[in-house]
């Protein structure tokens, strides 16, 4: 977490949440959801005009990245923005990670799509959903492998980098892995 959002935080103890505003895609792309995408649905929902705008301002991505988390505290499984004092709840189209992969002559290279850089040796599971997307279990939490990154997941699977997936109902994977794809519908 950045210096300032400690001092924000110190300074301004008491903030409400905000819930509904900020969306994480399956493709690692964050939304930013005003009134009017919010009115019009569920971001899961598929429904034209619930995405918002896509944040597409470097700094402010990276920013976003860095104070990405958790909410441990409550073990609800709610992910969260920090922004200064306010914690921005983050509402997921598929899963709290999104990584990226890349197969090398050394090996397979994995990252978040906050950029944070993995080990492929910390992958704990290799799950397959009934649509074939193919999420990977670390321990920072579960997360759908990007859907440009699946030659390399092939690869990596042909050549022993990955192992075979299990096979598991998407609609079963917040449950198993803990987190909640919506913390708006659940805060209601």
């Amino acid at each position: 977490m950045d210096d300032i959002v400690k001092q924000a935080m110190a300074k301004w103890p008491n903030v409400p949440a905000c819930y509904g505003w900020l969306g994480l895609d399956a493709r690692g792309q964050w939304w930013l959801r005003d009134e009017q995408a919010q009115a019009c649905g569920a971001f899961a929902s598929g429904v034209s005009g619930t995405r918002g705008s896509l944040v597409q301002h470097e700094k402010l991505m990276d920013f976003i990245g860095r104070n990405y988390m958790a909410d441990l505290a409550q073990g609800d499984g709610r992910w969260f923005f920090q922004n200064g004092p306010q914690r921005v709840y983050v509402e997921l189209e598929a899963t709290p990670w999104i990584w990226r992969l890349h197969c090398t002559d050394e090996g397979l290279q994995l990252r978040s799509h906050t950029g944070q850089v993995l080990q492929a040796a910390d992958i704990e599971q290799v799950l397959m959903d009934e649509l074939g997307q193919l999420y990977l279990a670390l321990p920072q939490g579960l997360g759908l492998v990007h859907t440009q990154d699946m030659l390399d997941a092939a690869t990596a699977m042909e050549r022993g980098w990955l192992a075979e997936p299990q096979i598991e109902q998407a609609a079963q994977l917040p449950a198993r892995f803990g987190f909640v794809p919506s913390p708006q519908l659940a805060q209601a």
